[in-house]
């Protein structure tokens, strides 16, 4: 299962094979055992999350959808299909010290999920914490700690112009 990913907050929930194939949305659900869910991403961070009574999502969260609200909405979902304890993994991604971000937005970001995703560039301006904004909004997140711009194994179209995507497979 694949979906046309938009930078928004869009969620599908896949009870079989072959539905939703191809949606614009940026986070898939599904209880289905052997459903993988996909997402693409350079520098936008794929999540898979998690519970243990078997609900899986899987989420493309770059900044604009990080702030239409796409982690929270994927995690309701899978509430809504049972779930009760959810983890997260976040794959790689781009990090602050490479990931310049524009000072008004930033503010609007900290003021909504917190400081903590106020970061710095390697080079002193300010920048964006994506994996510290996955972990604002949920509560048991690991993150893979690589990041895409600056490893020389991971698509960064931020950082090389790369057209092409890693791929993040959730399933049960």
């Amino acid at each position: 299962m694949w979906l046309r990913q938009q930078h928004r907050a869009d969620v599908v929930v896949v009870d079989g094979v072959g539905e939703h194939r191809g949606a614009e949305a940026d986070a898939a659900v599904t209880v289905a055992a052997d459903l993988p869910l996909t997402i693409r991403t350079a520098d936008c961070a794929p999540i898979a999350i998690y519970s243990s009574n078997g609900v899986i999502g899987a989420v493309h969260a770059g900044w604009h959808g990080v702030v239409r609200g796409v982690v929270g909405e994927c995690a309701e979902a899978m509430r809504r299909r049972g779930a009760r304890d959810l983890r997260a993994i976040v794959g790689p991604c781009i990090h602050a010290e490479c990931y310049e971000f524009g000072a008004d937005d930033l503010d609007r970001l900290a003021a909504e999920l917190g400081d903590g995703v106020r970061g710095t560039t390697s080079w002193g301006t300010p920048a964006l914490d994506v994996p510290a904004a996955v972990r604002a909004q949920l509560p048991e997140v690991e993150d893979v700690d690589v990041c895409t711009a600056c490893s020389p194994a991971h698509w960064s179209h931020r950082a090389r112009g790369d057209r092409e995507r890693q791929a993040v497979i959730a399933w049960l």
